[in-house]
Formats: structure tokens, C-alpha cells, sequence
């Protein structure tokens, strides 16, 4: 059992992972990896290195080479149901899609006449509809975008219509939303409040909503960290939430309880599964992306 890699807080932890796998850097050398996104047609992972403005693949075999140079300074970045790539983008303060032939579709960059924030992390539910969090990381410096003052009055969370193409800000009461995804069956929505990364009276917390078609209620705390801030998070297909975290990434019951963690040697931004199975943790981490099989399946 590798016990520095694996801590084990609940027995059902044991179901999660496969405690013989050992921590696989796949990519190095960058300066804040985010955002990544597995294409099992293509056998690939992409991932953002936002400093860098530079969107990288990395290829079982082949390794990692450039996807988009400039990125726009891309942060998040998720599937839709036909299977395109859909991109936060920093720089441009804006949410996109990347079309087969590779041109872009930008999918929103306003709200109310106003400028976006700097959208982060965004999911597609089966319905077709864009979720995404809007807080200010991307105008904060000129590090991971362009400074500029917010012109929203909140850091929302915006839910994207399908259909009309209209955008909705469906939660409003956070410091910073950050990542967020459904549960399995899509009756709730976790989202991760990072605004401890700039004010520590602001608690690690990942909180749940209760989904109704396009709105959501509840917003109560989920789980705490103890350890850095929620960033990216994940459900699998039992519905346990496994969220980035200050020492690794932690993993969570459907009832918020803590049931272990993978340490991992630098602080984690994100996280996705992938492979064939979906059974690959792929987890970006400070300047390096890393990979563990893991016993769970990842969610579509």
C-alpha cells in the first residue's frame, strides 16, 4: 500500500482508489495548469497553462505538445454533448466553442450590456445547456488575463440557454465561484467557493444547490477543507465528489463526508477522468499534470 500517496480516512475510500497505482507526472514545466478535458475519440488530454496563454495536448505515448497558441489566457474547459470542446477564456472574458473545423463560436461574453468578469470553470448539462462561474481571477492582475475593474455587480454563477442563447445568473451569493459539476442523475449542483485565495475569512467550502430544470435552490455548505481551497471538483459515477485541494485531492460521500485523500506534491488547481474506462485521475497541479488510475468511474 503506498502510504504516502493514499490517506484513508473511511473504509469506503477503498472502493475509490486502487492503493497499489502510484502518481504518474505526465507534463511539467509550465506555470499554473487548469482545466483539463479528455477526448476519448482522440485518445487526448487538453489542458490550459493560463500564465503561459497557451492551451497543451497531451497524447498517451506521444506526450505533450501545443493545442492553441495564444490561448487567450483559457482556463476551464469541458465538452458539450456533441462532443466540441467549450472554453473559459481569461483574456477575452468570455465563453466559447471550438466547432470541428476548428473555428470558434463565441457562446457569452456579456451580461445585462456588461462585461463578463473572467468565466473559470464551466460544465454542460444533458439538456444542452452551458453552466459556468464568473469570478474576477482573470482582471485581478496581468498575470492570468488583463486588469481591468469588474463591471458585474456579483460574481455569479450563469447558466447559458440552448435554445434561446439567453444567459441567466442563476446563484449570486458567492466571494468567488470557482468549480463546480452536476451530481450523476443531475439533481444537484456543487459548486467551490475560492474565495479564501484572497481573503482567509472567507471558508473552503464546496456547497450544494437542489436543480429544477433551469434554476437551483438550497445552496447549503456541502464540505469544508482542511487543507488550501476548493478549486476544480468531479462527481463519479457513485456520486462521491473529489475536489482539488491544498495537499492533493480530496474525496467526499454523496453525504459531504471526507473519505480520503491522494496527496500529490504540488497545490491542485483541477481534476477530470479519462481513459477508455474513465478510471485515469487526471489532475492539473501547480506547474505539472499528473495521472493515478483509480478503482471509481468518472461521470460522463
Amino acid at each position: 500500500m503506498a502510504e504516502h500517496l493514499y490517506d484513508i480516512r473511511d473504509p469506503r475510500f477503498l472502493d475509490c482508489v486502487v492503493t497499489s497505482a502510484g502518481l504518474e507526472e505526465i507534463a511539467d514545466n509550465c506555470r499554473w495548469t487548469e482545466g483539463p478535458v479528455w477526448f476519448a475519440e482522440h485518445n487526448l488530454l487538453l489542458f490550459s497553462d493560463i500564465p503561459n496563454e497557451r492551451i497543451l495536448r497531451w497524447v498517451p505515448g506521444q506526450g505533450v505538445s501545443a493545442f492553441r497558441e495564444p490561448s487567450n489566457f483559457a482556463n476551464g474547459h469541458t465538452r458539450d454533448r456533441q462532443g466540441r470542446l467549450v472554453s473559459c477564456e481569461h483574456g477575452t472574458r468570455r465563453v466559447t466553442r471550438t466547432e470541428p473545423d476548428g473555428s470558434v463560436t463565441v457562446l457569452a461574453d456579456s451580461f445585462e450590456g456588461k462585461s463578463l468578469n473572467s468565466p473559470n470553470d464551466v460544465v454542460v448539462k444533458s439538456d444542452g445547456s452551458v453552466w459556468f462561474s464568473d469570478p474576477t481571477y482573470g482582471i485581478l492582475s496581468d498575470y492570468e488575463g488583463f486588469r481591468a475593474e469588474p463591471e458585474q455587480a456579483a460574481r455569479n454563477v450563469f447558466r447559458l440557454d440552448p435554445q434561446s442563447g439567453q444567459l441567466s445568473a442563476v446563484i449570486s451569493d458567492f466571494t468567488q465561484p470557482n468549480g463546480l459539476c452536476f451530481s450523476p442523475d443531475e439533481s444537484r449542483l456543487y459548486v467551490a467557493e475560492s474565495g479564501g485565495s484572497h481573503d482567509a475569512t472567507v471558508p473552503s467550502v464546496i456547497r450544494v444547490f437542489d436543480v429544477h430544470g433551469d434554476t437551483v435552490s438550497g445552496g447549503s455548505v456541502f464540505c469544508t477543507l482542511d487543507s488550501g481551497i476548493p478549486d476544480g471538483i468531479r462527481c463519479d459515477t457513485n456520486g462521491n465528489v473529489w475536489s482539488s485541494a491544498g495537499d492533493g485531492v480530496h474525496v467526499f460521500s454523496p453525504q459531504g463526508e471526507l473519505l480520503g485523500k491522494i496527496r500529490v506534491p504540488q497545490r491542485v488547481s483541477n481534476l477530470t477522468f479519462g481513459g477508455p474506462r474513465r478510471n485515469r485521475l487526471f489532475i492539473t497541479a501547480t506547474s505539472s499534470v499528473y495521472l493515478v488510475y483509480v478503482a471509481a468511474t468518472g461521470c460522463r
